[in-house]
C-alpha cells in the first residue's frame, strides 16, 4: 500500500474516531446537562434526549462500523502472526484495545436494548410512571458514560500505537 493509501485509510479511520467519540462527549458533556436548564420534565428532558440520540445513531453508527472497518485494515498484518500479537508491546496493545472495542459494542448494544422500541413508544406516549423512568433514566446515563469512558481508553491505546510505544 502506497503512503498515500495508507494516509487516507488514517484519514478515515480519525474522521470516524471523531464522530463517534466526539458526538458521544457532545451529549453526554454539553447537551444532557443542558437539557436540565430547559426544562425540569425529566419524562420531556428523556423525551428529548431520544429524539438527540436516534438522531445521532444515523451518523454513529455507520462512524463506529467504518472505525472497526478500517482499524481491522490497519492492523491486518499483525492479526495475521500471533507471535507478533502475543510477543510485542504493541501487540500487546493491540489486544487490549480489540477486547476494549468489544466491551464497547456489547456496552452500546446493552444501550440501544434499553431504549428498544416498545419502551421508546412509551416514553414518547407518557405511559411510564415517574419510577419507572427514574430507573431508565439512570441505567441510560451509566451506560452512555461507560461508553464515553471506553471510547476515550481505547483512543488512548491508539496513540500508544501510533507512538510504537
Amino acid at each position: 500500500m502506497s503512503p498515500l493509501e495508507q494516509a487516507i485509510i488514517t484519514w478515515i479511520h480519525l474522521i470516524s474516531a471523531a464522530i463517534w467519540v466526539g458526538g458521544s462527549l457532545f451529549i453526554g458533556v454539553v447537551f444532557s446537562p443542558l437539557l436540565k436548564t430547559l426544562s425540569n420534565s425529566i419524562e420531556e428532558r428523556l423525551q428529548i434526549m431520544i429524539k438527540v440520540g436516534k438522531r445521532f445513531n444515523k451518523i454513529a453508527i455507520p462512524s463506529l462500523i467504518i472505525l472497526m472497518g478500517t482499524g481491522l485494515y490497519n492492523s491486518h498484518m499483525l492479526l495475521s502472526k500471533p507471535e507478533l500479537l502475543l510477543g510485542t508491546s504493541y501487540g500487546t496493545y493491540l489486544s487490549i484495545k480489540i477486547i476494549l472495542v468489544i466491551v464497547l459494542i456489547i456496552t452500546y448494544v446493552i444501550h440501544v436494548r434499553v431504549i428498544r422500541k416498545d419502551v421508546e413508544q412509551k416514553i414518547m406516549d407518557k405511559q411510564l410512571t415517574q419510577e419507572q423512568i427514574q430507573k431508565l433514566r439512570k441505567k441510560i446515563i451509566i451506560l452512555g458514560e461507560i461508553t464515553v469512558v471506553i471510547s476515550i481508553t481505547i483512543l488512548f491505546f491508539a496513540s500508544l500505537l501510533d507512538a510504537g510505544v
